[in-house]
């Protein structure tokens, strides 16, 4: 079956006509996103349920496939068609019901409440593919409890696959994963970290060696190197560049 913009907008939230109350909630509200968008590595672009379009993307060019950012700002999701895998189209077309379904069934006073996060494969200028992780958080509802605009933040992704379907709300100690081959929700524990993992990742990210980790935390190298295992293990990730990039997208730190 063909594949087209419309797949992307969930009959489960039809934003039809906004009222002027409506439109009053977001007077100016992209000014602080912009000034935000100068101040990180990451994308961001907003969408816009009702227009079923992009309201602003960022200039960084992470996500721009070579585009400027006005650019992919018009060309709206035929952006996805062009530089999303095949295999991920489908894919973000079934986060896209998956994720709708589950959000009809929270209770509207929680809806700004939970971000959906996701691993997918853009193709470059140079059609190379780039794994990204895209987390997708609700900005301003409808007055019947629809999604009317959301903010995108994308990151390099440091899993090895696309998927790892994962919605969380804020403050809460557990999450949802998706499982595609059993087609269902699991709820699960957040990874927490010890301070002292906490701890040695703040220092590796700026930039610190073992030694010298060791030094200022005052306890042996051996010591760092054993919590670093530990933390390798429980992050399943092979290296400290790739522990803070997974502690630093999922907010551990």
């Amino acid at each position: 079956m063909d594949k087209n913009i419309n797949d992307f907008f969930s009959n489960k939230n039809t934003v039809n006509d906004i009222s002027d109350s409506e439109r009053l909630q977001t007077s100016d509200y992209l000014a602080p996103i912009k000034a935000f968008a100068r101040t990180t590595y990451k994308s961001i672009y907003i969408i816009d349920y009702q227009k079923k379009g992009f309201e602003y993307v960022s200039d960084n060019p992470l996500f721009l496939c070579g585009h400027t950012a006005e650019e992919v700002k018009e060309m709206g999701y035929a952006f996805y068609f062009k530089y999303v895998t095949e295999s991920d189209l489908d894919l973000l077309l079934k986060i896209n019901t998956i994720g709708f379904d589950f959000y009809e069934k929270l209770p509207v006073e929680e809806r700004l409440s939970y971000t959906i996060s996701y691993d997918f494969n853009l193709k470059n200028q140079e059609n190379k593919k780039i794994l990204i992780n895209q987390k997708l958080t609700p900005l301003f509802l409808s007055n019947d409890g629809k999604v009317w605009k959301a903010i995108c933040i994308i990151s390099m992704s440091t899993e090895h696959n696309s998927g790892n379907i994962k919605i969380y709300k804020q403050g809460d100690n557990t999450m949802h994963k998706y499982d595609l081959e059993g087609d269902f929700w699991k709820k699960v524990d957040k990874i927490t970290l010890t301070t002292r993992e906490k701890e040695i990742l703040q220092y590796s990210a700026r930039g610190f060696k073992i030694n010298e980790i060791a030094e200022t935390i005052f306890v042996s190298p051996d010591t760092v190197k054993f919590h670093r295992k530990k933390l390798f293990d429980k992050l399943e990730v092979a290296n400290i560049t790739e522990a803070i990039s997974f502690a630093t997208n999922n907010k551990l730190i």
